[in-house]
């Protein structure tokens, strides 16, 4: 009980912080990955705050995560972006990697679109490929709602059946084709990281349905989805996974390949607040 205790307190002393910088109450929260960052600079801004300046914000230590929570608006919706994110393989707890989220829910957000780079596993993806994220499988070995269930924060067993929002999926691919930008479905898969999987471990990714991989965005979808949230996920491949032709990869190259597809998804992302 003391630890569900301490993480309501913990989120309430950041929301206080928060408010203090602006009374803004974002109805849609982006979560951006790595290289994705300068959607957070198009948008009409009303507070910046650094990840390590807001109380029990883990502070992101990766190339490609500026780590700072921008607030402001798109076009008419309130708006709530986490330039970069944390990860497990960090060293944080599943607790600590989900916290902004938790955070985001508490300043007002109901939805959530969460982005991140990835290694496509699909023959049918090429690098720069947008893929919309239908479902996801776990095997980071871990999961953030282990221990003492706070009911104010979310049910103990909450269904994942419908982890990313099937409206919001339809949504997606009606604006791209819209905007004439080609986009992908598929199945996400989340590991612990930070090496990159092996030519065997791509294989049995395959095998079992994964489409992309990727060291993030699992844990942040179960607790979105834990506190009601609909869900939209968007990843970049930016490396191409194909197990009987493996290629070295390297993070600058992912970089690389995020930031040039970031205009397309930038105005994916820009239609798809405008349309949740």
């Amino acid at each position: 009980m003391a630890k569900t205790l301490m993480l309501s307190q913990q989120i309430d002393k950041a929301v206080a912080f928060i408010r203090k910088k602006t009374d803004l109450k974002p109805q849609v929260a982006v979560v951006l990955g790595s290289g994705l960052g300068n959607l957070s600079s198009q948008m009409q801004e009303e507070a910046t705050i650094p990840f390590d300046k807001i109380p029990h914000f883990p502070k992101s230590g990766v190339e490609g995560h500026a780590g700072e929570l921008v607030l402001g608006r798109i076009g008419r919706k309130r708006v709530a972006v986490m330039n970069g994110r944390v990860h497990y393989y960090e060293g944080y707890t599943m607790q600590e990697v989900t916290f902004p989220i938790r955070v985001l829910r508490a300043l007002g957000a109901k939805k959530l679109i969460l982005t991140c780079a990835a290694g496509g596993m699909n023959p049918l993806h090429d690098k720069g490929d947008i893929v919309v994220l239908v479902d996801h499988i776990n095997l980071t070995g871990d999961n953030p709602l282990i221990g003492p269930n706070d009911d104010k924060l979310g049910p103990r067993f909450p269904d994942m059946s419908q982890p990313y929002d099937r409206e919001y999926v339809k949504l997606a691919e009606t604006i791209a084709l819209e905007e004439q930008i080609p986009v992908k479905k598929g199945v996400f898969v989340g590991v612990a990281g930070p090496n990159l999987e092996t030519a065997a471990e791509y294989r049995f990714l395959t095998m079992i349905g994964g489409d992309v991989v990727s060291m993030s965005m699992v844990a942040e979808n179960i607790v979105a989805i834990h506190g009601k949230m609909k869900v939209v996920g968007l990843a970049v491949v930016t490396d191409v996974c194909l197990a009987d032709a493996l290629e070295p990869a390297s993070h600058k190259e992912i970089l690389k390949v995020a930031r040039a597809t970031e205009p397309k998804l930038t105005k994916l992302v820009f239609r798809l607040i405008e349309g949740m």
